[in-house]
């Protein structure tokens, strides 16, 4: 379990520097994957598994109420992204893709903390 929730740590990881480092550049490209293929949202689907799986495999790490709060996160958005109403689903992500990039940094940086976080959690940074 503690290898499955470092992926998990490593797709934040990813997701975050990606938003740090060039926030326009990621937009742009997940707006044209949305407009080539709205099923990708479908892919949600796995937001919701992983969602579960950090919630059933926090349990007893540090920071075990930030697990479960981000883990409900997860599992919400996805099913909303993937079952939600059709146009309250398209306003949200129309919402969400028109912000400026320096809303996106942020973004960025709290994927980055929270990877950081679970990684020093499972033992992986620091001492325990």
């Amino acid at each position: 379990m503690k290898y499955v929730l470092a992926a998990i740590a490593g797709i934040w990881m990813a997701d975050g520097l990606a938003l740090l480092v060039a926030p326009r550049f990621v937009i742009a490209r997940v707006r044209e994957a949305l407009a080539l293929s709205p099923a990708l949202l479908r892919w949600e689907g796995v937001a919701v598994c992983l969602g579960l799986l950090l919630l059933w495999g926090a349990a007893g790490l540090h920071y075990e109420p930030l697990w479960m709060v981000t883990g409900l996160a997860m599992v919400l958005k996805g099913i909303f992204l993937a079952f939600g109403p059709e146009q309250l689903r398209t306003n949200v992500l129309q919402w969400c893709l028109q912000r400026e990039d320096v809303d996106y940094r942020f973004w960025g940086l709290a994927l980055c903390t929270l990877a950081l976080l679970l990684l020093q959690a499972l033992g992986w940074l620091g001492r325990e």
